[in-house]
């Protein structure tokens, strides 16, 4: 009983609490009607609720063809058309249909915005600050004003496997920046968990994925140039890395290169042209890091000039904090860590907002476009903007070490005390740090109200066509298609978009000669008209157009018409 009663109270089991807990409150009103509305828009959410719901199914029912989707059909490797969220697949295995798609992407919403703060808790301790310190660091990496603007767009805030698999690599090498290497630390199945959270953070999608994976590989090359220079220094002590830990390290990579390396494969089958020209549109200005999203309650209506001369201001509100920024200044001088640390941290940080900016740096010639220009638009790292994460994560760990010295130096003053305990007013000055920065992340994100499926979704079969059809159309009818997964020429997401532009401007004049044979050199055998949706579409009247001379039939039903190609 003492045992089970240890691991209820433990810290990360409290930090487990409090992670849920403020992912509840800051996300809310997430989990006020989970089966029927998502955060901030109806679009990106609907298609990643499809992409959840697809894997889940797909590797149930016929695991070999999981890259061939059902939507976009007849392309191939369709999955790669986006982040595939593979991770999340477990999850998509529970329920069927639209609400659970909905209900399921609600709750992996809100516990992702969980791990964001665990995970970057654990990070920051690991590397030596206290627990104050390392709440605020975790608070402000998690819920960064920046990061309002990225609310619907699962893949972008599912990132709290990164600071987490640092934090077990680092904890299983026995390494912290304020206590160095302690071999007697060491832990090879702290480090196996690491390597099985990086992949499993990189099996999410290339958008992060890939940053991580580079910032991985430049870890691998410090230690692989460390490790000998200590051994030569230092002779008679032990080992940098034992055996276990070496073989484990070694396993570790081979998985994650290998699962980077097969999920790589089909979107390098279905790979365009590089993204340059859109990493150009996306850079952000320098001034794009002092300027909040409308999603921010505190900032975004101050904001809302600047933010207008912003090229696209979803991905250009790229603020961290005022209240971090100040506290990542005053660790600058004031910290836990040496200076030398600090330095170094310094220089990250300035490497990692170089980055953040894209070609707005001198051109990006010599620091984004050689790591990102030259890969297919399918890997999804044509927005330098998303980079912001790293500058978050520096400017956390800087504050953590400012948070840390206050609070030590607090204790220090507290023991001079007689009776040696600090009053109420000097223990709560150490937590005045955490409540500005949970302040500045007060969010008011819209959550609208999920499109209902039509009935006739649940009936009709494919190879089909929805109409209306639009980029932003087809996401519902995604969402609509997880009751049955027919196949279907819809789709949205991705490089995708010229592909489906072509689609769609071939059917504008459905039903007519040139649309029907079009169709049917696709292999479409089935439109369906959903006539709740039609109103200012070119398919408005098309329920009503006369087809017995084009050799299909017509079906009126209660909230579609369906149209029989063959």
């Amino acid at each position: 009983m003492r045992a089970v009663r240890r691991f209820f109270v433990h810290e990360y089991a409290l930090v487990t609490y409090a992670g849920l807990l403020l992912a509840v409150v800051l996300t809310w009103p997430t989990l006020r009607y989970p089966m029927h509305t998502v955060p901030q828009d109806i679009w990106d959410p609907a298609r990643q609720a499809w992409l959840v719901s697809w894997t889940g199914h797909i590797l149930l029912t016929e695991p070999a063809q999981l890259w061939q989707s059902h939507a976009f059909f007849p392309e191939r490797y369709s999955l790669a058309f986006g982040n595939s969220l593979l991770g999340y697949a477990p999850a998509g295995m529970l329920g069927d249909g639209p609400f659970a798609a909905v209900l399921r992407y609600n709750i992996i919403f809100v516990l992702a915005h969980a791990l964001l703060f665990v995970g970057g808790y654990a990070l920051v301790r690991q590397l030596g600050a206290g627990r104050t310190g390392a709440s605020v660091a975790a608070a402000a990496f998690a819920y960064a004003p920046w990061r309002l603007a990225q609310e619907g767009h699962l893949d972008i805030v599912s990132a709290g496997g990164i600071p987490l698999a640092l934090a077990m690599l680092a904890r299983g090498h026995g390494w912290s920046i304020r206590s160095g290497l302690r071999p007697g630390r060491r832990h090879a199945g702290w480090a196996a968990m690491g390597w099985l959270v990086t992949a499993w953070q990189i099996s999410l999608g290339f958008s992060l994925g890939l940053p991580f994976a580079y910032v991985l590989a430049g870890i691998v090359l410090v230690v692989l140039v460390a490790a000998p220079i200590r051994h030569w220094r230092k002779p008679a002590q032990r080992p940098v890395l034992g055996w276990r830990l070496l073989v484990t390290d070694l396993l570790g990579l081979l998985i994650v290169a290998g699962v980077g390396a097969l999920i790589a494969l089909p979107y390098l089958r279905a790979a365009d042209v590089p993204g340059t020209a859109e990493i150009r549109f996306f850079s952000p200005p320098l001034q794009s890091l002092l300027i909040a999203p409308a999603e921010s309650r505190i900032w975004g209506a101050a904001h809302a000039v600047p933010r207008a001369s912003l090229a696209w201001p979803a991905e250009m509100t790229l603020l961290p904090g005022f209240v971090l920024y100040a506290l990542a200044l005053v660790g600058l001088v004031f910290s836990i860590w040496k200076w030398w640390q600090r330095l170094l941290l310094l220089l990250g940080l300035a490497g990692a907002t170089i980055l953040t900016l894209g070609t707005t740096f001198f051109d990006g010639r010599w620091t984004y476009l050689p790591l990102f220009g030259h890969l297919p638009q399918s890997f999804g790292v044509r927005i330098p903007g998303r980079l912001m994460l790293w500058v978050t994560l520096l400017l956390a760990i800087l504050a953590a070490g400012a948070v840390a010295e206050f609070v030590r130096r607090a204790e220090h003053l507290s023991a001079q005390r007689i009776p040696p305990w600090p009053g109420p007013w000097l223990r709560l000055a150490t937590f005045v740090p955490l409540m500005l920065v949970l302040v500045e992340s007060w969010n008011a994100t819209a959550h609208p109200v999920m499109p209902e499926q039509p009935v006739v979704m649940r009936t009709v079969t494919g190879p089909m066509l929805v109409l209306p059809t639009s980029d932003l159309q087809d996401r519902s009818v995604m969402l609509w298609s997880t009751s049955r997964f027919q196949p279907m020429a819809n789709g949205s997401g991705g490089f995708a978009a010229e592909r489906q532009a072509t689609l769609r401007q071939n059917v504008a004049s459905f039903p007519d000669a040139a649309s029907v044979q079009y169709l049917r050199s696709l292999g479409i055998s089935t439109v369906l008209l959903v006539r709740s949706q039609v109103a200012g579409t070119p398919w408005e009247r098309a329920g009503d157009v006369p087809v017995d001379a084009l050799g299909i039939r017509r079906e009126d039903l209660d909230d579609g018409v369906v149209f029989r190609l063959n």
